[in-house]
């Protein structure tokens, strides 16, 4: 069967309903092998539901969700209106662990499908690389100490990574690359970046005559800067220590972090992680809600609620408050799709006219971060 291969799964559990390739998906064995590009990394004690659209024995791939084993006991209570929502006919269902664990909850889901009149297309259970069907009865097909299986016998890998997929090897080395540490001596370059950059808005500010007209140059300047940041991470570009920690300090100015938030589209998505993923894991910690919080939006965006769900605990672990973080990981939770956002996001021309002409009070949050109290040093492992 032909599948659109684009919903990277979730923590526990989220989705979206983005697609981004095509996989040819024809056996177990091709499940299997596509599971991990579809969610970001292998799973382990995982429920994996993948939501298909048309009627058998063809399909589209709709949605992908993971959730962690075992279930909490409402776990899968948004799973059937996110399904419905999203128009999926067919459901194909995979637990990954011991079958003490996986089975009842991939008989959970066929419960549900069943209940929902929607076609179980598989059911499997995978552990050390041998796999059961919960469809097939057939001992000659599928022995009761399961089949084992090779995943190089399957080009869905090969397909998967030309389409720009990866399978990291679990959530943890995802996590890693989001949110990893800074060696030392780059955590320190980037902290005295910081304080300097800090000290030299707080001196402006003190000398400007009025208030007011610095708050219009700084979130002028902080909205040009978004967008020259992300040409230049279209052209593989980083921005060097100064450059980050100013664009760190514009971010915590709402109005600009908003105007990012606009420019999110399908065709400047790449230029988006790229920057977002860079500033969470370089910013001082007090700045990285921002930019982790558009790093999630773009990932939902894209379908790899994953790393989106990383961006967000990153973030609210650094400010509980943090209102973007909260209702991004609110919708992912919710099983949302980020159409509904997408819909509701203001263009720039909008948000000015919403927000009226800037003012100190814009500026109130991010001069606070400036405080020098703030600015001390941050040795590795500290938030």
């Amino acid at each position: 069967m032909t599948e659109a291969a684009g919903e990277r799964a979730c923590l526990a559990p989220m989705t979206t309903s983005a697609t981004t390739s095509r996989l040819l998906l024809s056996s177990p064995v091709d499940i299997l092998v596509a599971v991990p590009y579809l969610v970001g990394f292998h799973p382990a004690r995982s429920l994996v539901v993948i939501g298909l659209t048309g009627e058998a024995p063809h399909g589209q791939l709709c949605l992908t969700t993971r959730w962690d084993l075992p279930l909490p006991e409402d776990g899968l209570d948004p799973l059937l209106p996110l399904l419905r929502r999203e128009g999926v006919t067919q459901v194909i269902v995979v637990g990954y662990g011991p079958g003490a664990l996986a089975t009842p909850a991939v008989d959970a889901v066929r419960d549900l499908a069943r209940e929902a009149g929607l076609h179980v297309r598989d059911a499997l259970r995978t552990e050390a690389r041998r796999f059961w069907s919960y469809l097939c009865e057939t001992a000659e097909c599928c022995p009761a100490e399961g089949t084992p299986f090779d995943p190089t016998v399957s080009s869905v890998a090969v397909h998967a990574t030309v389409n720009g997929l990866v399978a990291l090897p679990d959530r943890a080395a995802l996590e890693e690359s989001v949110t990893g540490l800074l060696d030392p001596v780059a955590r320190t370059a980037m902290h005295e970046a910081t304080a300097t950059v800090a000290a030299d808005v707080r001196a402006r500010l003190a000398m400007h005559p009025s208030p007011d007209g610095f708050a219009a140059e700084f979130v002028a300047e902080g909205i040009a800067r978004v967008h020259s940041s992300l040409a230049a991470a279209a052209e593989g570009v980083c921005l060097d220590d100064l450059e980050a920690a100013r664009l760190g300090l514009d971010l915590a100015v709402v109005r600009i972090r908003d105007e990012a938030w606009t420019l999110i589209c399908e065709e400047e998505e790449q230029a988006h992680l790229l920057l977002w993923k860079d500033l969470t894991r370089r910013l001082e910690p007090r700045f990285v809600p921002p930019a982790a919080s558009l790093l999630a939006m773009t990932s939902w965006r894209r379908g790899d609620c994953a790393t989106a769900g990383i961006a967000l605990e990153r973030a609210l672990e650094i400010d509980p408050t943090y209102s973007m973080a909260n209702l991004l990981m609110h919708a992912l939770c919710q099983l949302m799709s980020p159409k509904i956002l997408q819909d509701r996001m203001p263009n720039s021309e909008e948000l000015d006219r919403e927000m009226g002409s800037p003012r100190l009070a814009w500026l109130t949050t991010m001069i606070g971060l400036t405080d020098p109290r703030e600015c001390l040093p941050v040795s590795v492992g500290e938030t």
